[in-house]
């Protein structure tokens, strides 16, 4: 009726009607994200930190290392599809099906992929540590599940986030008290390895039977082998960028496994996990503007660029705050939760938290190159990161140990997301968007006219 309605009214009349629709409906989106999130920060806070302290560093760094180990193959599993299924689900919605079975079945070929990897990848990392080698094992087998994470991808470009968060925290809930159950009984670090199982498990159980609730149709999915080839045509270099994108994300911890032992791992990660806490932030807004961006492209050279350099700005001065807020505060933080047996966290905080302004700053650049079709430079810059991480981490571990990998996250999260964008003369606007981000002054009188 309101579509009638509006066919009848002045062009420019229309836009705006339209506009503030789609505006109303990303800020609804935004707004079920953020609460997904925040019942997450503060359940899974509360029950991640109490298993910290039960397990103690030795058994958490255990539990991290492994975690991070399967993260490493994660892009291998998902194929760096995310994005371009979401953009092509906006762009050609009339072949949703064909879409959606293609890349199901990609990502179970790509997550059995991923087990195979990380089987052989754990027995040369730690051969002689049985414990380690089943938790990988076990928890590799969650990325053939992520299949189903396609579900995901058609809410998203529907902006109507809400009902897999519905599911989702219903299952989180359930899973999040099991845990305490699991502590008030002195469980053994396997069980708590088991319950992460399960839960991802019934997410994604859940998530193909909420599509079928809201309507869709699991059987009218087709696998096309024309369509598969185009889609890794233009995933393939976000597969290799994300693979670059978990190793300088979770080598740090990696390498202290191998270099300092378990104990250092679950130091460092307790200040990483206050750290990347916060990451939900710019995943919630970019993914909940990202339709309104690319409609932006097709409109309207400039206003696409407006939107983008507000979107900069936003991410600009959310991460800085964090991090201002949380340099001072990291010592009490760190205590207050995990304990004194974490003290040693409080400095690797109040350094690891910078990386965030690169982190925000990348998630929303990341997109750009998506809808420019510059997928090839996301893998040169992320690689480059990758590189240089690894390299400064080989540097300043054994030197200052946790809070070397500390320091080495930072410069190389700010090379890869922000300095790298020098190297091409297509980025070199990405990188004066995002220079100009950091312009505080212009940001508070644009906000105020």
């Amino acid at each position: 009726m309101i579509e009638k309605i509006l066919k009848f009214l002045p062009v420019k009349l229309r836009c705006k009607i339209e506009h503030r629709q789609g505006l109303t409906k990303i800020l609804n989106n935004i707004t079920w994200m953020f609460f997904d999130k925040f019942l997450r920060l503060g359940v899974g806070l509360f029950v991640g930190v109490w298993i910290a302290r039960y397990l103690g560093p030795e058994q958490f760094g255990l539990l991290s290392y492994a975690l991070a180990f399967v993260a490493l193959f994660t892009a291998v599993a998902n194929l760096g599809l995310n994005g371009i299924v979401v953009r092509d689900l906006v762009q050609d919605p009339s072949n949703a099906e064909t879409t959606m079975g293609t890349s199901f079945v990609l990502s179970v070929l790509g997550g059995f992929g991923t087990f195979c990897l990380s089987l052989l990848a754990i027995g040369y990392a730690r051969p002689d540590d049985e414990l380690a080698k089943f938790i990988v094992v076990l928890l590799s087998l969650l990325m053939v599940f992520k299949a189903t994470d396609v579900v995901r991808y058609w809410f998203e470009s529907q902006v109507q986030s809400k009902y897999i968060i519905w599911m989702e925290n219903g299952v989180f809930l359930a899973m999040s008290t099991i845990k305490i159950c699991l502590i008030l009984t002195s469980a053994p670090l396997i069980a708590f390895v088991w319950a992460i199982f399960v839960e991802s498990l019934i997410v994604a159980v859940g998530l193909l039977g909420i599509y079928e609730w809201r309507g869709g149709k699991l059987t009218a999915w087709r696998f096309r082998f024309a369509r598969a080839k185009i889609l890794l045509k233009d995933s393939w270099p976000l597969i290799l960028s994300g693979l670059a994108i978990m190793v300088y994300m979770r080598i740090d911890q990696l390498m202290l496994g191998q270099m300092l032992g378990n104990e250092s791992v679950g130091i460092y990660s307790a200040a990483v996990r206050i750290s990347e806490i916060w990451y939900f932030i710019p995943i919630a807004i970019v993914a909940s503007v990202f339709p309104s961006i690319i409609e932006a492209k097709k409109q309207d050279e400039t206003i696409y660029n407006q939107r983008l350099q507000k979107l900069y700005d936003m991410m600009v001065i959310l991460a800085l705050s964090l991090a201002l807020l949380m340099t001072f505060l990291s010592d009490w933080v760190v205590t207050l939760l995990f304990g004194n047996a974490y003290q040693q966290s409080g400095p690797i905080l109040a350094i690891h938290i910078w990386a965030g302004i690169f982190v925000f700053l990348g998630v929303a650049s990341g997109k750009w190159f998506l809808i420019e079709g510059l997928q090839r430079y996301t893998f040169y810059r992320t690689l480059l990161g990758a590189v240089v991480n690894v390299g400064l981490n080989i540097l300043m571990i054994p030197k200052f140990g946790a809070t070397g990998a500390a320091y080495a996250t930072v410069i190389s999260y700010a090379i890869a997301a922000m300095f790298s964008d020098l190297l091409q003369k297509e980025t070199r606007p990405m990188f004066k968007m995002k220079l100009r981000a950091f312009n505080i002054l212009r940001i508070a009188i644009s906000i105020q006219r």
